[in-house]
């Protein structure tokens, strides 16, 4: 199992799984959501996330024109679990409490966009698109 937090703790939750694939994403839109070079997230079945804590203070901000969506605790800002269809969450690595020695990156999506200044280097698949997996 691996659990996670925002960095109040207010929102909490665990996933039951021991190990998952981090994506690392480098479109422009999660570069200017993380304010670094893109956004690394694990993406589980719905099924696999229970909420702890913290459910009721969450809010989200969707992109104009865009099927793009981010969640935030209200209380830090940080960046927390969320989905973008109804059967996957997507859950940023940087959340992970426990068990984070077994997550790898195993796939760069739409490395087209990434930023210039930014190298890669780790075996993750790169793929110039998205990936869907």
């Amino acid at each position: 199992m691996l659990k996670g937090a925002c960095n109040c703790g207010q929102v909490a939750f665990t996933i039951q799984a021991d190990q998952a694939d981090i994506y690392q994403c480098h479109c422009s839109i999660c570069r200017r959501a993380s304010g670094v070079f893109g956004m690394a997230v694990l993406v589980i079945p719905k099924q696999q996330l229970a909420w702890l804590s913290g459910q009721d203070n969450i809010a989200s901000w969707r992109k104009p024109g865009h099927d793009w969506q981010t969640w935030f605790c209200q209380t830090c800002g940080s960046t927390v679990p969320g989905h973008n269809d109804d059967a996957r969450y997507f859950v940023p690595a940087g959340l992970i409490t426990t068990g984070i020695k077994h997550l790898k990156v195993a796939h760069h999506i739409f490395v087209d966009s990434k930023a210039p200044w930014h190298q890669i280097a780790d075996d993750g698949k790169q793929h110039p698109e998205g990936f869907t997996g």
